[in-house]
């Protein structure tokens, strides 16, 4: 048995992939994200892991005040070379008319309107969940980032915060298993344990 030839869309241009590459995709292509001019196509998500995104997304929105939104599978545009893609986004918009977001056309979220990139470490992902992308989300300025883990008795929700210094790096700030409660960058309460409930 022979492997498939990658379509001739897959070889990278001249100077590498860029940002703005990806919306000239072809219809169909799989889900991708793009980390330092490389294009990493996204596995498979288990069980685990997509039932938490869904309810986290689902609990975020139901916590956020009026100018914020929740996304989940929706790209950030950090740099030429940079597109990440959260597992969920949580970001701050002015009105349905926000002209850095536009809610028919957007392929990706401006990096200084996201409030919390949030990643769902998977074991594909594993270097890229914590350590790449959340270097690069400090760097791009995003003030809190989060990371989930499963354990052997459910998610465990890592929550980091920038650090204020000129060389901006994430700091950790705590670790929720049962419950999460926060006060920035809005009240938030989430019963951790019910996000992997049967």
């Amino acid at each position: 048995m022979t492997a498939e030839p990658l379509p001739a869309w897959f070889t990278p241009p001249p100077g590498g992939w860029t940002a703005d590459d990806m919306d000239k995709l072809p219809p169909g292509a799989p889900r991708m994200e793009l980390i330092d001019g490389a294009l990493i196509l996204l596995s498979p998500q288990t069980h685990f892991h997509a039932v938490i995104m869904r309810r986290l997304a689902n609990a975020l929105e139901d916590s956020a005040p009026d100018g914020i939104g929740v996304m989940h599978e929706m790209t950030m545009k950090l740099g030429k070379h940079q597109r990440p893609e959260p597992d969920v986004l949580v970001y701050r918009y002015e009105n349905e008319d926000d002209e850095h977001l536009d809610w028919y056309k957007a392929t990706h979220v401006p990096p200084e309107d996201v409030l919390i990139a949030v990643e769902i470490v998977s074991e594909e992902s594993q270097d890229r969940d914590r350590t790449t992308k959340p270097l690069k989300y400090a760097l791009a300025g995003i003030p809190h980032f989060w990371r989930i883990e499963r354990e052997e008795q459910g998610p465990a929700i890592h929550v980091f915060e920038l650090d204020g210094t000129r060389d901006p790096r994430y700091v950790p700030t705590t670790i929720a298993r049962e419950r999460l409660k926060l006060d920035v960058p809005f009240p938030i309460d989430i019963e951790v344990k019910a996000l992997s409930r049967r």
